[in-house]
């Protein structure tokens, strides 16, 4: 069995060190430019020099995006970021454009180059192209089955890996490469400005007779046309390992640090049993599937892992998330009064009943005892989002615990 790594995704310093903390071997991050995030907060080199030493210190690997699609006004700016990365020491760096690639290879060789999913690989010449410019790894496009997956591995040098996306969002777009966003807006998706026109609602327009819109109703809400559910695999890691998949990666680096660390925590736990006891995992599938289902969601598909899409891979009546639970905060380490730190992200009061979520699987239920500001005055509620507060639970969490409260269905 090869081994397995579990790539998570990190928007900013702080969401990296909860992927660190909630069970991530490796995270993947974006600087200021040159990434296809460009909408995320993504690392300022401060940021990201911090960053990687936090990873390392937990002996866990950071891989940065550099996967734009360039264009000739690109290029000298690309080789000035490269020579920043080869100052910071990233253990990856993830491209999609050829020129890039060339380009790290001469200014940062020591830096393993990463094939972005953007490059459109699908088969096992496409990844032998790549090993022998120098790559370590290929992300493989998220259009390819689990059965095309495993031919790739057989046929590939054992040495190079396969990454491929295990969980989140999926792209209406080939791989990735989408051309609606540039054309709605004048934002380049390829460029890392992607406005999600796919999650849009559309009408019919006959040519004769503009700016007269005829509905296109799946019910009342509407049609979503090219809105895709979410990936979801967490039942599947058997055959994920199987196919010889060796990094299993989690969309999102767009996300909060309520979603990372509910899938890195959900998807460390599953890998974990399996490899102690098939029979173990299978008897922890309904605690994976209730953990999996607490972060928002959009309904959950296998995307094209066991064979093409059906239409019951699309979401048709709405584009709006299923949430299970609301992000209050992440705790710093708590006084000698047992109040901790937090900078609030929602709403919560004093004698609320919230949630504390631990690293290791475990989830307290506490009553809310105290809320203080910066000035150490008493406060009833914290409305102010970011507000920096000290709180006090009926039980004291510890440093990177976060909180959160469970929403009604």
């Amino acid at each position: 069995m090869r081994n397995t790594e579990l790539l998570v995704p990190a928007s900013s310093l702080e969401v990296l060190k909860v992927a660190v903390i909630y069970g991530a071997d490796a995270v993947f991050i974006g600087g200021e430019v040159f990434g296809l995030r460009a909408k995320a907060k993504n690392f300022s080199k401060e940021d990201m020099i911090e960053g990687v030493k936090f990873a390392h210190d937990h002996g866990v690997k950071v891989h940065v995006t550099v996967n734009i699609l360039a264009h000739n006004n690109d290029l000298e700016g690309v080789r000035e970021y490269l020579k920043e990365l080869k100052e910071i020491g990233p253990d990856a760096l993830i491209i999609a454009d050829p020129a890039i690639f060339m380009m790290a290879k001469e200014i940062c060789p020591e830096i393993e180059r990463h094939v972005s999913t953007q490059a459109n690989n699908t088969n096992y010449g496409t990844y032998k192209f790549w090993y022998d410019l120098g790559a370590s790894r290929v992300v493989s496009a998220r259009e390819l089955s689990l059965a095309e997956i495993k031919e790739i591995r057989a046929n590939i040098p054992d040495d190079l890996e396969i990454e491929s996306f295990i969980h989140g969002a999926m792209c209406i777009s080939y791989s990735g490469r989408c051309l609606l966003s540039n054309y709605f807006t004048g934002r380049d998706a390829n460029q890392g400005a992607c406005t999600h026109p796919c999650r849009w609602k559309y009408a019919v327009v006959e040519e004769q007779r503009p700016g007269e819109y005829f509905p296109v109703y799946e019910n009342e809400r509407g049609t979503y046309i090219f809105n895709s559910k979410d990936l979801c695999m967490i039942e599947h890691i058997p055959d994920l390992i199987d196919a010889g998949i060796d990094s299993f990666k989690i969309e999102g680096r767009m996300k909060t640090a309520l979603y990372v660390a509910t899938v890195a925590r959900t998807y460390r736990k599953a890998i974990d049993d399996y490899k102690e006891s098939p029979e173990k995992y299978e008897a922890n599938m309904d605690w994976y599937k209730d953990q999996i289902s607490a972060c928002t969601y959009r309904q959950f598909t296998t995307g094209f892992y066991y064979g093409k899409p059906s239409e019951e891979s699309q979401i048709y009546d709405n584009n709006t998330y299923n949430i299970g639970y609301t992000y209050l905060g992440i705790c710093g380490a708590p006084d000698s009064e047992g109040f901790v730190e937090i900078e609030q992200r929602n709403k919560f009061s004093v004698g609320e009943t919230i949630e504390i979520m631990k690293p290791n699987g475990d989830n307290v239920e506490v009553e809310v005892l105290g809320i203080k500001n910066e000035d150490g005055e008493d406060m009833e509620s914290c409305p102010h989002p970011k507000q920096k507060l000290f709180i006090k639970l009926s039980t004291t969490p510890d440093e990177f615990d976060i909180l959160r409260r469970k929403e009604e269905a």
